[in-house]
């Protein structure tokens, strides 16, 4: 049996789809973000990172940085095996009732990351239910999707934000044990899910409400709650999920909610019990980005001033953006394989990096380009994103649109 052949059948698959994924080999440089260094093969070349989910670049932050390094001196590297076998470290104790704090709820519970807390905590918590029912957006996550699919429950999947959908549903269904899964920002494109008629539809019907804040914790809200503590439904809520990766610039993802509801999935889900800890200094590191975000808005603020401003000046020089109403800059391709090219382009001739997003991370015609701006992403860094991105756009042949007056 040549076994190669089916593993060099499914790469070949990739290539004749254009759908083959490199990534660049980057080094980011503390204190100079959003500044890495590239390393090819012809040596090192400095780029600008334009698609970095460390939102809000607390991922150099001064504060993360020391916390992480004073911990490791003082407790090693390593969290020493799982919960289970190790106990809890004592910075993990302090991490969960951060962010128990943080969304205003009973208790939380730390997963290694995003990816996992999604699969065993929406898993773990639907089998936990019998005969339980999953209302899922048809745009959730591909985690959100795997647990549900790993839950055994049935599903059924409702249009994108389509309350009207969501609540004909529940009418249908409304004498059995339901589950409603959504994300509160969707990544890809941009835009928000309306959390407060989902409450209202849950409440009405009896549902339980389960929320990934994975690109808004850190973002959105006073103190960087998210979404449901912006729009002030964060109460409301009975799970919400979150990252320590994205805006609070470190590693490791969670869940918050009733004490009983999270001692039930910790108890029993094999994500967390089999899993070895997220280290001490990491989670020191953690809680001083949460900390620090819960009372300084000038990143936040910062960043959507940039976002704003990277919108209006690739609008203005006619680059496709697509419509978003926060901080994720959508520019639209249409092919994966000018995806890419555009992205070769802009790395190896500007030296700005861009990964395309292609499928399956969006449906086969909706390839893009995905800009997140930081605060520190100068105008200047601005005015270079957009000229290259024109002369890309007219290299390729690609649809520019037609160019509004001059950005102020």
């Amino acid at each position: 049996m040549d076994y190669n052949r089916f593993f060099d059948g499914a790469l070949n698959r990739l290539h004749d789809e254009r759908r083959y994924r490199v990534f660049a080999d980057l080094e980011r440089i503390a204190g100079r973000f959003p500044l890495a260094t590239w390393h090819t093969p012809k040596g090192e070349r400095s780029v600008v990172m334009w698609c970095s989910n460390d939102y809000l670049g607390m991922g150099q932050h001064p504060k993360v940085v020391g916390a992480m390094i004073e911990t490791a001196t003082r407790t090693g590297t390593g969290a020493g095996g799982t919960r289970n076998i190790a106990g809890n470290n004592h910075s993990l104790i302090q991490l969960e009732q951060e962010l128990a704090d943080l969304h205003g709820k009973e208790a939380a519970l730390v997963f290694t990351s995003g990816y996992v807390s999604n699969q065993t905590g929406i898993s773990t918590l639907a089998k936990l239910i019998p005969n339980c029912l999953i209302l899922s957006d048809a745009l959730n996550h591909n985690s959100m999707i795997e647990g549900i699919r790993q839950s055994g429950c049935e599903r059924i999947v409702f249009r994108h934000n389509d309350m009207a959908h969501l609540e004909e549903l529940l009418r249908t269904h409304r004498e059995r044990p339901t589950l409603i899964v959504c994300e509160s920002l969707y990544s890809m494109d941009g835009d928000i899910a309306p959390l407060g008629k989902a409450c209202d539809l849950a409440e009405k019907y009896g549902a339980m409400t389960y929320v990934d804040e994975v690109h808004a914790v850190g973002m959105y809200g006073p103190r960087g709650a998210g979404i449901a503590e912006r729009d002030g439904v964060m109460h409301r809520i009975d799970i919400l999920e979150g990252t320590l990766a994205k805006a609070f610039g470190c590693l490791g993802g969670y869940i918050a909610g009733k004490t009983n509801v999270i001692d039930a999935i910790r108890s029993h889900a094999p994500g967390f019990i089999f899993t070895t800890a997220l280290p001490p200094a990491v989670c020191s590191a953690a809680t001083a980005a949460i900390r620090h975000l819960k009372t300084s808005q000038w990143e936040r603020s910062r960043q959507q001033d940039r976002a704003a401003r990277v919108k209006a000046i690739l609008i203005a020089a006619g680059i496709p953006v697509m419509s978003s109403d926060t901080h994720i800059v959508p520019v639209f391709v249409g092919d994966p394989e000018l995806c890419k090219k555009a992205s070769d382009l802009l790395l190896e001739e500007h030296g700005i990096y861009i990964q395309p997003i292609n499928y399956p991370t969006v449906p086969k015609g909706t390839e893009r380009l995905r800009i997140t701006p930081s605060p520190y992403h100068e105008d200047a860094l601005i005015d270079q994103l957009a000229e290259a991105m024109v002369s890309v756009w007219e290299r390729l042949g690609l649809r520019l649109n037609e160019k509004s007056l001059a950005a102020e």
